[in-house]
């Protein structure tokens, strides 16, 4: 406001306001004092449109005004996809460690077998752009095999290893870091033999193992069919189905805990071992077995109960949801 008084000032200054009649004097009718009063009239205008509208753009600014830029698109998902199959074999005797670290996404399936070998086919899917992509893909998304004694570790390569990237795949884009993958495997191994398993996201089966398991997975539907061996299990999410074929566990028995989702238990009719359920926080325990009888008083979604003359323990735990516990069926 101070820029235009000074700035209104100036002009009449310089056009001598006081020599302009005021309209309706006798010296209205001078034409040369009718052109300074109009232009003076126009110049305050023009002066206080130019004011308004400044004012008008540093208020705008003041508020931060939003950009007009566009915002860029989003990504294209990958269009091609890359599918093989790799498969290796080891000899492998009764009573060694398979160690295997699955890929962040993929399915599992470990069963016995009579040959004292150990079997592993992975079907391996990558997702790129090109096949430019999809062979850089190739070179990291993989699996490797450590072999030291009676120990063989199955460890899966890839773009989620950020350490295996730095060492081996320095100059390796950015851009492919984030595309979908996985690895689904296989493997046939002695009945006689321990398994440490650690599994991403996908579908988990364990068949006629005896010896120690030990797993650790994140979401997941799971099927487990065991008679025996030292079993302890951890799912993340998901759910859990435990078949016991035989009528008595043999071995030291099983934990198996899910951290919410529902967990189901088949046991034969004439099972004969005890069980432990627990349900920590929202959910409940569902016994349709009737061969399995309360040992004794336990709280509220939790039960101790003991199937014909007992035997090894089977403990189940789920933090939020159902525990169901049924006879199996001839089909299954």
């Amino acid at each position: 406001m101070a820029n235009f008084s000074r700035a209104r000032h100036t002009i009449f200054s310089h056009l001598n306001i006081n020599s302009i009649a005021v309209p309706g004097s006798s010296a209205c009718s001078s034409a040369p004092s009718k052109h300074a009063f109009l232009f003076v009239v126009l110049l305050l205008l023009c002066f206080a449109f130019s004011y308004t509208g400044g004012a008008h753009a540093q208020s705008q600014r003041s508020r931060g005004a939003v950009s007009s830029t566009p915002t860029p698109p989003l990504p294209a998902p990958p269009d091609l996809t890359r599918s093989s199959t790799r498969h290796e074999t080891r000899r492998f005797g009764y009573g060694g460690t398979l160690t295997v670290y699955g890929a962040p996404v993929g399915s599992i399936t470990i069963e016995a077998w009579a040959r004292n070998e150990v079997d592993i086919t992975a079907e391996i899917e990558l997702k790129g752009g090109t096949e430019e992509e999809l062979t850089r893909l190739a070179a990291v998304n993989n699996f490797v095999l450590d072999e030291d004694g009676s120990h063989l570790t199955l460890l899966t390569t890839g773009t989620h290893d950020r350490k295996f990237m730095k060492r081996s795949a320095k100059d390796f884009p950015k851009k492919l870091l984030t595309l979908p993958w996985k690895i689904d495997y296989r493997i046939r191994v002695p009945a006689q033999v321990d398994l440490d398993i650690f599994a991403g996201r996908g579908v988990l089966n364990l068949n006629n193992i005896d010896g120690a398991i030990s797993l650790h997975a994140g979401e997941s539907t799971a099927s487990f069919t065991l008679s025996g061996g030292d079993v302890v299990s951890t799912v993340a999410g998901g759910s859990v189905l435990l078949r016991v074929p035989v009528n008595s566990w043999r071995g030291r028995g099983a934990s198996i805990r899910l951290a919410r989702g529902d967990l189901t238990v088949e046991l034969p009719a004439g099972f004969n071992g005890d069980v432990d359920a627990k349900v920590l926080r929202a959910g409940r325990i569902e016994n349709n077995h009737p061969a399995l009888v309360v040992r004794e008083r336990a709280p509220e979604r939790q039960l101790r109960a003991r199937a014909g003359a007992g035997g090894a323990m089977l403990s189940f735990e789920v933090g939020d949801g159902v525990i169901r516990i049924k006879t199996a069926t001839s089909g299954n």
